[in-house]
């Protein structure tokens, strides 16, 4: 995956910083026998090696205020999964471990109450980078959208804001023991953000997602990968600056 990542960012004209996710723990999962990662001392091993191999920063949720400082040690950005995003010992573990903490937008959350969650972690961590990603709002019982006068709110509230363009399609707990979700709309919605003017995508891929422990029916492929990516690039050109 690093390496797939690597040669998409890569092909860009210009240089681009790209970041390194993937969890240790998948914590909040459809079901109880769903598949939850390979654990912290693998998952962060492998993580430190990426980081190494590849010159990239790395980021990995956090579920308990015990993994802040145990990934903090691996990792250079920590992320508080979008159920946890009013947590107050868990923001605080962040804020104290990490110099950047991403926050996902919980999917029932005001935009403009993400300021509370970006100020606890500035309480805990001055120094911090705060950013927030927006994954979609809930919009009735089985589905997400996106609502993009948030990324605008969220702009004021945070030191970047990031789409995650995989999971706003998802369809949570649509399919069965598992969510469902529609990958076609991605490279749509990833140009809407550049050209909104984003600081960032957050994008799953797998090589075949088809055979997918999480999020099968969203991830990208490598190809379309590349596409999304590049789609979006010829959108950010131009847009303040952000390329």
């Amino acid at each position: 995956m690093a390496e797939a990542a690597a040669f998409v960012a890569g092909a860009l004209p210009i240089p681009v910083e790209w970041v390194f996710k993937s969890s240790f723990l998948k914590d909040n999962r459809t079901s109880a026998g769903a598949w939850s990662g390979p654990g912290p001392e693998e998952g962060l091993r492998v993580l430190e090696e990426i980081g190494r191999e590849f010159g990239v920063r790395t980021l990995t949720d956090i579920h308990l205020p015990e993994h802040a400082s145990l990934a903090a040690g691996t990792v250079d950005v920590l992320q508080v999964p979008a159920f946890l995003c009013r947590q107050t010992s868990l923001l605080s573990a962040a804020g104290a471990a990490s110099s950047s903490v991403n926050i996902k937008k919980g999917q029932f959350m005001d935009p403009s109450n993400m300021r509370g969650s970006v100020a606890k972690v500035r309480a805990a961590g001055p120094r911090s980078e705060v950013w927030l990603t927006e994954r979609g709002a809930f919009f009735g019982y089985g589905d997400l959208v996106v609502d993009f006068r948030s990324l605008r709110v969220m702009a004021g509230l945070a030191d970047r804001v990031i789409l995650d363009v995989t999971h706003s399609l998802q369809k949570p707990g649509a399919a069965g023991g598992r969510s469902g979700g529609d990958r076609s709309f991605a490279p749509f919605l990833a140009r809407a953000g550049a050209a909104w003017g984003v600081d960032g995508l957050f994008i799953e891929a797998h090589p075949d997602p088809s055979s997918a422990l999480s999020d099968s029916d969203t991830m990208l492929d490598f190809p379309m990968l590349a596409e999304v990516v590049s789609g979006a690039f010829r959108h950010w050109e131009g847009v303040d600056g952000r390329a």
